[in-house]
């Protein structure tokens, strides 16, 4: 079904334009092709462009005089290269002046071949015929890449959306267990791709971020605490301060979640599942080094692992946990602001100040 349609598109190139100011030559060269073509006649190239440009999808080849008035066919032919046609059209010149420089100026300016007059009709068909052939050929390939190219975009598409889908479902799951409905995760996303924008804008040193990449990097954050699924439910929903040897197991779900990512095949190849290992590992790192699990500092720690942090921490301070009430935006931001959840790049925290300034924010509706 799908090769018909390319045939069908293909068979629309069904018009052989004869352009000369001579009526006798176009009545010649017209009869030639009378048989299994449509005919469109012009007598000079400013009517050939009037009438190509009606309908440029249905001629097929067009037979160009040079001499002739309003517009010479060397004009006419400029105007189909200023207009990007030649490489869909065939352009034959008919001419009776077969010197080497009006060939080699035609050849120049793109037309496929020369014809010298008087015409034979059998021979200008022949040879018109072989090289529409061609063009019609390539177009037909060309569209096949173009269909062949939209429907892997569109599959590429798909299988994204998928993926996204299973890795929110898996992070949403993964929330349930500790009492959170899977808004969280959407909101990390949501907080990070706001934060990468902001940073990207201000020109950041290493944020300099496509747009397919901080869309990674969001996806990555939703799988941040997948390692909590390692974690007993009765660590993971304590409503009271964890004792110190709870606290050092939950620390474990930052190594654990890099554990799971590991056994996915496309891991190694997937810069998502990259960006995903180094968030799940590092999201509790800080800067001053008193972050685990691995006390990086500093440059050690990359912008979108800080990134996600600082998202985790003020999503977790403006909405209730079992251990603690919600708290206001300002108040969140004072936290954040004077270390008292570790201590963030300042150029972060305005990230986060400027990127939830563009955007509602309501913990309660959240």
């Amino acid at each position: 079904m799908q090769s018909k349609q390319y045939f069908e598109n293909s068979a629309r190139r069904d018009t052989i334009l004869v352009v000369d100011d001579v009526e006798l030559n176009r009545v010649i060269l017209s009869e030639a092709f009378r048989e299994g073509y449509r005919i469109l006649e012009a007598e000079n190239g400013r009517q050939a462009l009037d009438q190509l440009l009606a309908e440029p999808d249905r001629i097929c080849a067009i037979l160009l005089d040079v001499v002739m008035p309003v517009m010479d066919g060397f004009a006419f032919l400029e105007e189909m290269r200023a207009r990007d046609l030649l490489a869909s059209i065939p352009i034959f010149l008919i001419t009776a002046d077969s010197s080497e420089a009006n060939m080699r100026r035609g050849y120049d300016l793109g037309a496929v071949d020369i014809i010298g007059k008087p015409v034979l009709p059998y021979f200008v068909r022949r040879r018109v015929e072989s090289v529409a052939e061609l063009y019609r050929a390539r177009e037909q390939l060309g569209n096949r890449v173009d269909q062949q190219d939209r429907q892997l975009a569109q599959q590429a598409e798909e299988i994204q959306k998928l993926s996204q889908s299973i890795i929110e479902s898996l992070a949403t799951a993964i929330e349930f267990r500790s009492g959170e409905s899977g808004e969280h995760v959407r909101r990390i996303s949501a907080l990070t791709t706001w934060m990468l924008t902001e940073l990207r804008g201000s020109g950041y040193p290493g944020c300099d971020f496509t747009d397919e990449q901080i869309g990674q990097i969001a996806t990555a954050a939703i799988l941040h605490d997948v390692g909590k699924i390692a974690v007993p439910d009765q660590v993971l929903n304590k409503p009271g301060r964890l004792t110190a040897e709870e606290f050092e197991l939950m620390k474990t779900h930052t190594v654990r979640g890099c554990e799971l990512l590991e056994q996915i095949p496309q891991y190694h190849s997937n810069p998502l599942f990259r960006y995903a290992y180094d968030i799940c590992r590092h999201h509790h790192e800080r800067v001053d080094g008193r972050g685990y699990p691995d006390g990086l500092q500093g440059d050690e720690l990359s912008v979108w692992s800080q990134v996600v942090a600082l998202a985790d921490v003020y999503d977790a301070l403006t909405n209730k946990r079992v251990y603690k009430p919600a708290f206001t935006h300002e108040k969140a931001m004072e936290m954040i602001r004077t270390g008292q959840c570790g201590q963030f790049q300042p150029a972060l925290v305005d990230a986060l100040a400027h990127g939830l300034e563009h955007h509602t924010h309501d913990p309660e509706s959240n």
